[in-house]
């Protein structure tokens, strides 16, 4: 499973979806569904703007946790 931080990222930077789509220039149904973790792909684009917007990795928006079986 791969978890998105956007949500704690965003609440670090007191940020709404619409402060991260004006200043990014991505859609607010893409920072909504990656806000929620419910995203089933992500664009390299968008990971590039989001790590660029927040001065911060890829290791810092997504992590992979093991699910147990």
């Amino acid at each position: 499973m791969i978890r998105c931080h956007l949500s704690r990222l965003m609440g670090e930077h007191k940020m709404k979806v619409i402060d991260v789509a004006r200043e990014t220039g991505l859609h607010r149904n893409t920072i909504t569904l990656l806000y929620k973790e419910t995203a089933t792909r992500v664009d390299l684009e968008t990971i590039e703007k989001l790590c660029a917007l927040f001065d911060c990795g890829v290791a810092d928006l997504f992590e992979y946790v093991k699910e147990n079986q």
